[in-house]
């Protein structure tokens, strides 16, 4: 297949490309797989379209969308790692997909001329220096009466849903602040109402998801983008101090959510989509 998308080298990511980090957003995808497909569907994704997903990682929004537009339908991952695009094609082969495709290119500058019946992504903006241009790009790719539908974060409910539980918080704010003085969004999802009315885009279809839970695999999801997320905190002087020896705050995490007969949320999932209605 021709490249249809091209762009400079990589450019460094906040959370890395460790095969920790992968096998950490596989979880963290089954876990919200059910929200996202909900959501493309909702979008107007379906049978034989050609969908376009932005910072396709490890392929799992790629593979759901594939399931979504079928054989006669085709999606493109854009991706900035090669490594992970290596895993992703990996995995989307021993899952039998023969309509997914991934190429290389800095999600910061991107171009091409194919266009799309859609264009999506998932935590993706919010890590981007400049999501307004590269989101105008990516709608620019989409025919007029295609969806530009996008999945991203908001902390603020996080945060105040995990307020009750000490240790839990110090954890949601430690990761809060990493991301805020690594340059990253961390309210990327309330955003999208205004960044797609910016580009031309109509004003978006909205609704936020929380996704609560008390398990080891889940409190593990957040637990592990900390772990990701360790050297930018030290490297930003986020003090980490107060969480003590990380090998046994797993098991302090479970004692307290455990002790407080409660549960705690993922990253509340904020759902954005849009039909392009003329040039952007």
């Amino acid at each position: 297949m021709a490249t249809v998308i091209s762009g400079s080298a990589a450019c460094e990511y906040a959370l890395g490309y460790s095969d920790r980090e992968h096998e950490r957003l596989i979880r963290q995808a089954s876990f919200i797989a059910p929200v996202t497909e909900r959501f493309f569907r909702e979008a107007g994704i379906g049978r034989g379209q050609r969908v376009l997903d932005l910072g396709s990682g490890v392929g799992d929004v790629s593979m759901a969308i594939a399931r979504l537009v079928g054989p006669t339908g085709e999606v493109v991952g854009i991706e900035r790692d090669r490594g992970s695009i290596s895993k992703a094609e990996a995995r989307v082969k021993a899952a039998g997909f023969h309509n997914v495709s991934f190429e290389h290119a800095d999600l910061n500058h991107l171009h091409g001329d194919t266009s799309f019946d859609a264009a999506v992504g998932r935590f993706i903006l919010m890590f981007l220096p400049d999501p307004e241009s590269v989101l105008r790009t990516l709608a620019s790719f989409v025919h007029v009466g295609g969806a530009v539908a996008f999945q991203e974060v908001s902390w603020v409910p996080m945060l105040a849903l995990g307020a009750h539980l000490p240790l839990w918080s110090q954890v949601l704010g430690a990761i809060h602040q990493t991301l805020l003085r690594s340059g990253a969004n961390p309210e990327m999802g309330l955003d999208l109402y205004r960044v797609y009315q910016r580009i031309g885009l109509p004003a978006p279809n909205m609704h936020m998801d929380v996704i609560l839970g008390s398990s080891p695999d889940f409190t593990d999801v957040i637990l592990g983008v900390l772990r990701s997320l360790r050297p930018l905190a030290e490297k930003n002087q986020v003090p980490l101090s107060a969480l003590g020896d990380m090998e046994t705050l797993p098991g302090r995490i479970q004692a307290e959510i455990t002790s407080a007969n409660t549960v705690v949320s993922v990253v509340p999932l904020v759902s954005a989509f849009s039909r392009k209605t003329g040039q952007v």
